[in-house]
């Protein structure tokens, strides 16, 4: 869509300058507003048209039965789906009993911007009606980071061209009609009519409705208040109904005399309390955001993403559409995270209900490094809710014949829900994931308490998964057989790479956390046999590796496997998993998502640079980046063997993701481990940042190695680490690191001890680059931005 003419490249918004239809849907995706508590599509303010209708508040799901044409045990009995909650956003509006629909009539002029910097959504439009009036519509939105429950709209209409008579409808809508999709099992499955009536209200300016979920039982409340500002003439009426509660306001207006109105909404739900208590909840919710004003609200928005900009931007220079897609990716993120306040982080945030509203390891494993070194806060949120869910892991692990916990491949309350055992149950991989996050966090943080508290539990009972999993084979060799690793082309596999080192380093961690806290262990149960089996199953962990080829294996055994016919594959026919069987691609070399490669850039001191490059360039052409999850990590890894050209093109890939609709469901909302990736390809790939996770004798220090591209003339960076703010500015010959606040940090830069200090920054020169023959990927899947695949293979035989 950024290639759209429509929209333009700025740094620090994202301008729509006409209305498009064809790409509304995308849109509304694109300029969605969140705290991470609640979620509101970009819809226009009249409600139509629209492409999928959107307001969401993180948690609230229903259940929905899991259909299998032969039952197993273990399969999981129901599906979870993230329902559309009562739409706050609604303001319909009407010229002279003409309703306000741009499809209709003529649009003379429409855009809308959303201000990274102040966390607001504007739009301006300028409309005829069917009847011939021309009114100018302005309108500013946001969703508070500060009042987490609030969101609130300014809304003003004026007549042109001579005088109107205006009615302005603001609702509360529950049970909204939805397009259904078909075709693509990654878009959500719709429910209709999700919420049952509880309480409806309407009186003066203020409104109310009150619905419960049939199958979940979570109530759900929204309530709105309005200040109103026009000529003399001006009126309004409030009634309601079980799914509509309305403001109606009139007014006759002559040019240069807006009509204005102001609205707050706020939610609320809950499982346990009462309909009085959610009732007074956002009632006083909807109070504060009237007392504290529209000015109040967008200060304390700009205050608070002006701390947030203060210790995460990234500044890029040499590509105006990256700068701004790096802005966009940050924020969306945040936009997701900032306020879930222990709950999880869905793929998709709060934009639309793409993968049904669920949380994947995506969040651990990309969304959470972003976070640590940015908005660390969020991130002890997010691993307070899998600590909460424990009790349902450690069910799943018992009902699997398993010690410890087994957390979920996707889920919204903990439970498992996926459907498809090979690429859920046996993708085990999570376990670690959850484990590393909890260890990045500590290190960066600090954070003692939660390390003895939560983080220890999550330690402790993944371990203990681990060690259940795997077993010592007779020559004492570890081994963890029948799991699904990232690449989710090669299913039920021995021994993946990327789980085995990551299980390793969540059993070496197990034990040394447990040590430094004896009594909390005790507590737990874990005595010195139990961490020295941890320790020794992660010394004799089995890494598979192909002595003739010279390359790690993805798996035992899939160098063995039959390449797949790339050759033979059209164009049309990607994604694989939607025109080919899983059967046949299981037994096939052929890669959805980066998996060995995503092992290097996790655990980096565990392969030598000779072994990264040789494993680099052998997994390239089998990887087709059928997930918007590889081309981050494969920019990562492009850049440190030494292709900074091609790292480049992945960081295009992931930056652009959404913004060109790469994968062609951005209309289901954004893909957040994808926009987190943007910033992953700038500051692990040309950053070169790595934070080594302590083990076994690996220091805890943080590693740069910065290198740059030839398309960029400057790349700096801003992190957080242990109360001190670091940023480092990367010139194509040297790089500088710069403590803005803090005691001294000592770090590495290209292997050299440095240690900087808020007085004295270290300007580091920048090593060569090795130069190696660029890798070749899978015909027709080269990423853009680098020459087609017939010149690039004639330039790699000369």
């Amino acid at each position: 869509m950024i290639t759209h003419p429509s929209f333009t490249v700025e740094p620090w918004c994202l301008r729509e300058t006409e209305l498009n239809l064809d790409v509304l849907a995308q849109s509304e995706s694109v300029f969605a507003l969140s705290n991470g508590h609640i979620g509101w599509r970009g819809n226009l303010d009249e409600g139509e048209p629209h492409g999928l209708p959107g307001a969401y508040l993180n948690g609230v799901y229903e259940r929905h039965p899991l259909p299998y044409a032969e039952a197993g045990y273990g399969y999981p009995e129901s599906g979870q789906t993230m329902i559309n909650v009562t739409n706050g956003k609604v303001i319909r509006l009407l010229v002279d009993d003409h309703p306000c629909d741009l499809r209709y009539g003529r649009l003379l002029a429409h855009e809308r911007v959303l201000d990274f910097r102040s966390g607001v959504l504007s739009r301006t439009a300028q409309w005829t009606s069917p009847g011939g009036r021309t009114v100018r519509i302005t309108s500013h939105r946001l969703v508070s980071f500060t009042q987490r429950a609030v969101a609130a709209i300014v809304y003003e209409v004026e007549p042109v061209d001579g005088p109107a008579t205006v009615a302005v409808q603001s609702e509360l809508v529950a049970n909204e009609q939805l397009p259904h999709f078909e075709g693509d099992p990654r878009v959500a499955a719709a429910t209709d009519s999700p919420l049952v009536p509880e309480e409806h209200f309407a009186q003066e300016t203020r409104l109310r409705l009150v619905h419960c979920t049939e199958r979940t039982a979570l109530r759900v409340a929204a309530a709105a208040d309005h200040l109103v500002e026009g000529p003399p003439s001006t009126s309004w009426t409030a009634q309601s109904e079980p799914d509509v509660s309305r403001l109606t306001v009139t007014a006759d207006l002559v040019p240069g005399q807006p009509l204005r109105l102001v609205k707050f909404v706020a939610y609320g739900w809950s499982g346990e309390r009462s309909l009085p208590a959610v009732h007074d909840q956002v009632d006083g919710a909807v109070a504060a955001a009237v007392s504290t004003g529209w000015d109040g609200l967008v200060a304390a928005q700009r205050d608070y993403l002006d701390r947030f900009w203060d210790g995460a931007d990234v500044e890029v220079e040499g590509d105006a559409q990256i700068q701004q897609a790096v802005r966009f990716a940050l924020f969306h993120v945040l936009q997701a995270a900032a306020r879930g306040e222990n709950r999880a982080i869905p793929a998709k945030g709060l934009t639309g209900t793409g993968y049904d509203g669920h949380s994947f390891w995506d969040t651990e494993s990309y969304v959470l490094p972003l976070l640590t070194f940015t908005a660390p806060e969020t991130v002890a949120s997010e691993l307070r809710w899998r600590h909460r869910t424990l009790p349902a892991a450690r069910e799943r692990a018992r009902q699997l014949g398993l010690s410890g916990a087994t957390f979920p491949w996707r889920t919204i309350d903990g439970a498992e829900c996926s459907a498809y055992w090979p690429a859920g149950t046996a993708a085990f991989h999570i376990n670690a994931d959850i484990a590393a996050a909890v260890l990045r966090y500590v290190m960066v943080t600090g954070d003692e308490d939660f390390e003895r508290g939560e983080g220890l539990d999550l330690l402790v009972d993944t371990a203990r998964l681990w060690r259940s999993l795997g077993h010592h084979d007779a020559e004492g060799v570890f081994h963890i057989d029948g799991v699904t690793g990232p690449d989710e082309y090669s299913a039920v596999a021995r021994d993946n790479v990327y789980t085995n080192l990551m299980a390793r380093l969540n059993l070496l961690a197990a034990a040394n956390v447990a040590t430094r806290h004896p009594e909390r262990a005790e507590e737990l149960g874990v005595d010195d046999e139990e961490a020295a089996a941890w320790r020794d199953a992660a010394a004799r962990m089995a890494v598979p590796h192909n002595a003739s080829l010279d390359v790690h294996e993805q798996s035992a055994g899939f160098t063995t496997f039959q390449r797949w016919d790339f050759e033979a594959t059209p164009p049309e026919n990607y994604p694989l998993l939607l025109h080919y069987p899983y059967f046949d691609l299981y037994r096939r070399q052929v890669i959805k998502q980066a998996d060995l490669v995503m092992a290097m850039m996790e655990c980096p001191h565990l392969f030598s640079a000779e072994q990264k490059a040789n494993n680099f360039a052998y997994y390239e052409p089998l990887t087709v980046r059928d997930s918007s999850l590889s081309a981050c990590v494969q920019a990562v890894l492009a850049a440190e063997t030494g292709h900074l050209r091609l790292a480049y093109a992945y960081l295009g890939e992931a930056a652009l993701m959404d913004l060109d609709d790469l994968e062609h469901n951005t209309r289901d909302g954004l893909h957040i481990a994808s926009l987190a990736g943007t910033w992953i390809a700038l500051v692990g790939g040309f950053g070169g940042m790595r934070r080594y996770l302590g083990d076994g004798g690996v220091p805890d220090q943080l590693s740069f190695a910065p290198r740059l591209p030839e398309a960029l003339s400057r790349v700096t960076f801003r992190v957080l680490v242990r109360g001190r703010r670091l940023t480092v500015d990367i010139s194509p010959s040297h790089a500088r690191y710069h403590l803005t606040e803090g005691e001294p940090l000592s770090l590495l830069h290209h292997g050299d001890p440095v240690t900087v200090t808020t007085d004295a920054p270290a300007d580091c020169p920048m090593p060569a680059v090795s130069a190696r023959p660029e890798p070749q990927q899978p015909p027709g899947r080269r990423p853009e931005g680098l020459p087609p695949d017939e010149e690039h293979r004639a330039a790699a035989e000369e």
